[in-house]
């Protein structure tokens, strides 16, 4: 297993950096665009979809993708979507991980499929603006959520002992969390302050709004990972799935490597439109 990720992982940044360091828009669109297809087709699957249909609303969300760029990356009104995608996940998705999701076969089933998959596109336009910006801004962005999942996992490791949503996820912890949380403001601190990445999103942040908006609006980036990671959790466990799918061999599908990017991305899109 093990060799199998590394294989995966290895594949991949032989793919993706490459386009990162020579900032090429093009490779980095089609890119997104088939990620995009991917995560909808694995969601359109964790609700209950046939295969056959999964597949075609995969190849619907490729279409849409490629039509959203061309048409220059959603214009001016872009801003519109991220906070439709925020207020998704404040109104509907966060509720969910307390009251539970509704039956497979229900009509809600299908719209809850619907704002969900709003919400991947969202992300996944998110990831296009954010790399527009500069390859460096996005990947600053996108190590907020790493570093909380990495202190997550060896906090909860080392120290774990109140769950923090047993139901859904029995692995993850508050200390888990805390931990996460505690890196996150270590790694975006050092961010802030070094001058050569002044350009990125937790230097913008603090130049913008100082500690105590920095502090806050961290804080809610990886409270908003941890909710996109458990909220992925209770879809795979209500449809009975280990993973999202197996595209990623060792690693599982492409919602299992962006559920918590899901609510991160198109938040801090939005936060730096007002940078």
């Amino acid at each position: 297993m093990l060799r199998t990720r590394v294989i995966t992982a290895l594949l991949l940044l032989a793919v993706l950096l490459p386009i990162l360091y020579f900032n090429y828009f093009p490779a980095f669109a089609v890119v997104s665009a088939l990620f995009f297809a991917a995560a909808i087709w694995e969601c359109a699957r964790l609700f209950g979809s046939a295969n056959k249909s999964a597949l075609i609303w995969g190849l619907a969300a490729l279409f849409l993708f490629a039509s959203i760029l061309y048409r220059d990356g959603g214009g001016p009104n872009i801003g519109l979507l991220f906070a439709l995608c925020v207020a998704i996940w404040c109104v509907r998705f966060v509720p969910s991980l307390a009251l539970g999701l509704p039956a497979l076969a229900s009509v809600r089933n299908r719209l809850v499929a619907a704002t969900y998959a709003t919400a991947i596109l969202g992300c996944f336009l998110a990831i296009v603006v954010l790399f527009a910006h500069s390859p460096l801004y996005l990947l600053s962005v996108m190590t907020i959520v790493w570093a909380a999942d990495i202190g997550a996992y060896f906090s909860g490791k080392a120290f774990g002992r109140h769950k923090l949503a047993p139901s859904i996820s029995p692995g993850k912890s508050w200390e888990g969390a805390v931990g996460g949380w505690c890196l996150v403001l270590i790694l975006g601190a050092l961010l802030s302050v070094v001058p050569t990445l002044a350009d990125t999103f937790p230097a913008r942040l603090l130049a913008a709004w100082s500690w105590p908006g920095w502090l806050g609006v961290m804080t809610v980036l990886v409270a908003a990972s941890v909710v996109g990671d458990l909220f992925e959790s209770q879809l795979k466990r209500r449809a009975g799935f280990k993973d999202s799918s197996n595209l990623l061999p060792g690693h599982g599908g492409v919602l299992d490597r962006v559920d918590a990017l899901i609510p991160v991305l198109p938040l801090a899109a939005l936060l730096s439109l007002w940078f």
